[in-house]
């Protein structure tokens, strides 16, 4: 039986806004970029919380290639934020952004937020996309800088998503779902393993928004109109996680 549609993109009277946002793991576009921007293009996301985004040679034309083969706009991030990037569709009015590098480890890989205010109609939304670190102290730490982050964004109604490297049941996710809404355990849509696109079969990835926004539904956008099984194992190496969320007038 195919997933429903989630509802789509829209303004209310009210000047409350649902928007999709999608996390996705682009796997430094490595893989079949055309079968990449077919699933992100299908899933009609007004924001795409990337990580590993070409970080080397070229990484902002790379980056703006998918951002253009898919109807959207580089919003941040790339190799400034480390791997975070944030895409957005013309629909969203871009009030500030920023990148932030976190603590290095020596011998490990450099980890950092995309961060952006934006509005929808007459919502403001903070954003930020993350990819956490393999190990689980330094992932922890990740996991408290992320929700301090949010916090100094100043803003009512913020969402946060990207690859926490980490289940449901591990101490980062749960401290994060403790102090957000795990948009997939509220409203449950689509399918729910992340990792690996060849064998899902783990929880890794995930949106989170903060109180007061509305999840209408979350998960992974199989049987999604427009997004097929061969495109999803080609795309990249993760399954994305699309959530339809109603942001209210700030």
């Amino acid at each position: 039986m195919a997933t429903p549609t989630l509802p789509n993109s829209r303004t209310e009277p009210d000047g409350s806004a649902v928007i999709r946002v999608l996390a996705y793991n682009v796997r430094s576009l490595r893989d079949d970029t055309d079968a990449l921007a077919r699933v992100i293009t299908a899933c009609a996301p007004d924001l795409v919380l990337v990580q590993e985004a070409p970080r080397f040679f070229r990484w902002r034309k790379k980056l703006a290639r998918l951002a253009a083969a898919t109807g959207r706009i580089v919003l941040t991030g790339g190799a400034t934020a480390a791997g975070p990037a944030i895409l957005c569709s013309l629909r969203a009015t871009i009030e500030r952004t920023e990148d932030v590098l976190l603590p290095l480890t020596p011998g490990l890989h450099r980890r950092g937020f995309a961060t952006a205010v934006v509005r929808f109609g007459g919502a403001r939304l903070g954003v930020l996309s993350c990819h956490l670190s393999l190990r689980r102290d330094e992932r922890h730490e990740q996991g408290g800088m992320l929700l301090d982050r949010l916090a100094a964004l100043g803003v009512e109604h913020a969402v946060a998503g990207g690859d926490l490297n980490e289940r449901p049941d591990g101490r980062t996710f749960r401290h994060l779902a403790d102090a957000l809404q795990d948009c997939r355990a509220v409203s449950p849509w689509g399918g729910e393993f992340t990792s690996t696109a060849a064998d899902p079969h783990q929880r890794i990835d995930a949106v989170f928004a903060t109180e007061g926004i509305e999840v209408l539904g979350c998960g992974v956008p199989l049987g999604l109109p427009g997004v097929n099984d061969a495109d999803l194992r080609r795309a990249t190496d993760h399954l994305p996680v699309l959530a339809a969320l109603r942001i209210p007038a700030s």
